[in-house]
């Protein structure tokens, strides 16, 4: 015969291991901030912006039509050669960097809007000195270079990342961790408890005899208090001397 376990000897259950689920989801959350301060390197983040021009007419002020999509199809590969080894190799030297273009690539998140000629050019770097340093330099770079590599001299600076002391912290999140490590500690902490539940066949009570073996109870045995018999013997005793 199958047992079936019902909504209210579950939260029995969890709340006679109450001790057991606080201590271990605490010990997770502590766990987590631990890591978080100690064993995670901060990011952070600087942006610089450089936007597409298009030509426009000496003797008329309207902007060519086909010269702006032509200039929204160039940022595709804008983005390309903005990451490569040619532009990157030369912030690298500049700023006298320890690490390879790739490594620098990876450091950079190139993005624009569906249609637009403006072009974010986003950094992330463990040095917050350095960050916007990169970022306006990997522009700047991509600017004066690209008349070179393309034959074309359409690329200004829009804006660039602000020099600060205290540029943009991305991660880690301190918040968002600790929220995770209570999360994932109450969980196991209540997994924990219920399989404790659930492999103790010990009969404690009444109705774990009703349950398991399905006989009645015939009778109850009270509880002996032993101090309490020697008290009642005593006051026997000297009633009858």
């Amino acid at each position: 015969m199958e047992e079936s376990i019902s909504l209210q000897e579950i939260f029995a259950a969890l709340k006679k291991r109450l001790g057991i689920i606080i201590i271990i989801t605490l010990s997770f959350v502590l766990i987590g901030l631990v890591y978080t301060l100690f064993f995670t390197t901060p990011q952070y983040e600087a942006s610089s912006q450089f936007i597409v021009n298009q030509s426009v007419e000496q003797e008329s002020t309207r902007y060519d039509v086909n010269e702006i999509r032509s200039s929204v199809e160039l940022i595709n590969t804008y983005n390309v050669i903005l990451t490569s080894p040619v532009i990157l190799n030369e912030v690298i030297n500049k700023l006298d960097l320890d690490i390879t273009s790739n490594q620098l690539a990876s450091k950079i998140n190139v993005s624009s809007a569906s249609g637009s000629q403006v072009v974010n050019v986003r950094v992330t770097d463990s040095d917050p000195a350095q960050v916007a340093h990169i970022a306006n330099l990997t522009v700047e770079t991509f600017r004066d270079e690209i008349p070179d590599i393309l034959n074309v001299d359409n690329v200004s600076v829009l804006s660039k990342a602000e020099y600060t002391s205290n540029p943009n912290k991305v991660s880690p999140n301190t918040q968002l961790n600790l929220a995770i490590a209570f999360v994932l500690g109450l969980m196991i902490s209540m997994g924990i408890a219920f399989l404790q539940e659930v492999l103790d066949t010990s009969l404690k009570e009444e109705q774990d005899i009703e349950r398991t073996l399905a006989l009645p109870i015939m009778g109850r045995i009270s509880t002996i208090n032993e101090r309490e018999i020697r008290k009642r013997n005593q006051k026997h005793r000297r009633g009858i001397l």
